[in-house]
């Protein structure tokens, strides 16, 4: 498949490794030429330095072979121009937009993307995105990382082990025979920096960071098995009161169960303009880090604090005094991914990732036949991936222990009849599942062969 790939930033970059590496045709264009080196130089792929809306560049990025554009520059009208040059000049038969802009996202404005209009086939929302994950979080405050899948009735949850978690040094395969009704697969372990599918006779150590696929009735357990409590959230102090945070606070209000925000933003204007939108929440204005100002807020009352502003520094030391003034539950929304190593010592809980909130968004998009989600790991290390099975799958009518799997891939969960399943080596995977599947990012191709899906355009 053709893909043109437009913004070399961190979005671009990701979705550029994840599709090259799946044998793909990709042109990378950016108005940035360091930015379209660094990429061609790290990856195979070809790339064009201009502006992506201009006609003359997308015909020199090869827009007339194109199977698929994706516009993720950091200009909503440059992604949105792009997409219609796509569709008038070249007939690009697939375009995605990433738009941030909530005027653009307005459900009463969505004519705006019809073919006849602003030919945009996928608009994808950051803000939109990375609030839902924010949410994800604080329903789980004991995981560093979570998604949902199976239509929300399997969760995945990546949980940090300490020393006086129950399970260490038990091998895997003995947690079945101890947790027999537990409806939970450790898919992932992240040790030394490395991540890899474990064996069923690994065992797991202090300081390991698992990635476990559960049903959703079973996640409290789960966190108590893994050493987590589970006490329930009443009181969230919000640090940012932009886009995200905006739409966190109000997606608190709206919920059944009595949960009290508060919401600190630094722009007396961005202030106002949040406490105008919210009914119950509080708005302060003035600036995260200040002490007297986290107090006034009651952080030391407050179950969680939320740091989800613009700029990553600020969320990271916010999240660090919110700690100090003894709030004991800290995430932190962090675009760099070299900060990433740094949440261990300044003692951060948790944190958001708004590119890899984005790129498995795209990803689950773009995707073709069956696979109905895809949620990427790390910086691309590993995806986990839902999909039906066909008739014409190699895993239909298969039991697990006599797929060939590679050796990083693991089945977290079954769908039969409506019910999530254990899976276990005699579970048969008929036509018609739907299977969660954890793989390492080299595994991918194997994947979609067993599937018999490819990446491609609907």
């Amino acid at each position: 498949m053709r893909v043109i790939i437009c913004g070399a930033g961190q979005v671009g970059w990701q979705i550029a490794k994840h599709l090259s590496s799946e044998r793909n045709d990709v042109t990378v264009v950016d108005n940035n030429a360091d930015l379209v080196r660094r990429i061609t130089d790290t990856l195979d792929v070809q790339g064009i330095a201009g502006h992506a809306s201009y006609p003359d560049i997308l015909e020199r990025a090869g827009a007339r072979d194109a199977d698929m554009i994706i516009a993720a520059t950091f200009s909503d009208e440059v992604n949105m121009v792009t997409c219609q040059v796509a569709h008038s000049i070249f007939a690009i038969p697939r375009k995605v937009a990433r738009l941030r802009a909530q005027s653009y996202l307005t459900a009463i404005y969505s004519d705006l993307y019809r073919r006849d209009h602003m030919p945009i086939d996928v608009v994808i929302s950051p803000e939109r995105e990375v609030a839902e994950a924010a949410l994800r979080r604080l329903s789980s405050p004991s995981a560093f990382e979570t998604e949902m899948f199976l239509e929300g009735k399997a969760q995945l949850l990546g949980i940090q082990l300490d020393e006086d978690c129950p399970v260490i040094n038990t091998p895997l395969r003995q947690l079945t025979d101890l947790f027999s009704t537990l409806r939970a697969i450790v898919v992932g372990v992240r040790r030394g920096g490395k991540l890899f599918a474990p064996e069923p006779n690994d065992q797991l150590f202090p300081g390991d960071q698992v990635y476990v696929v559960t049903d959703v009735e079973d996640v409290n357990r789960t966190f108590e098995i893994f050493g987590k409590t589970t006490k329930r959230q009443e009181r969230v102090v919000i640090v940012g009161g932009g886009n995200v945070g905006l739409a966190v606070a109000k997606a608190l209000e709206q919920r059944t169960e009595r949960l009290r925000a508060k919401v600190i933003e630094k722009n007396r204007t961005c202030a106002e303009h949040a406490a105008d939108a919210l009914e119950r929440t509080i708005v302060l204005n003035g600036d995260g880090l200040n002490m007297e100002l986290l107090a006034e807020a009651g952080v030391d009352r407050a179950d969680a604090v939320l740091a989800v502003t613009d700029d990553d520094k600020t969320n990271l030391l916010a999240s660090v005094r919110a700690k100090q003034a003894g709030c004991p539950m800290t995430i932190a929304l962090v675009n760099d991914p070299t900060l990433i190593p740094l949440l261990d010592p300044l003692d951060v809980d948790a944190y958001i990732n708004p590119r890899g909130t984005t790129v498995s968004s795209i990803l689950r998009h773009i995707r073709h036949g069956r696979v109905r989600g895809v949620y990427s790991i790390g910086d691309a290390e590993a995806e986990v991936i839902e999909a039906q099975i066909l008739s014409t799958s190699p895993l239909a009518g298969q039991k697990i222990r006599n797929i060939d799997f590679p050796e990083g891939v693991l089945v977290g969960a079954v769908l039969k009849e409506g019910k999530v399943v254990k899976p276990q080596g005699d579970t048969r995977i008929d036509e018609g599942d739907v299977i969660v599947v954890f793989t390492l990012a080299a595994d991918v191709p194997e994947v979609e062969r067993l599937f018999q899906v490819t990446i491609d355009f609907f």
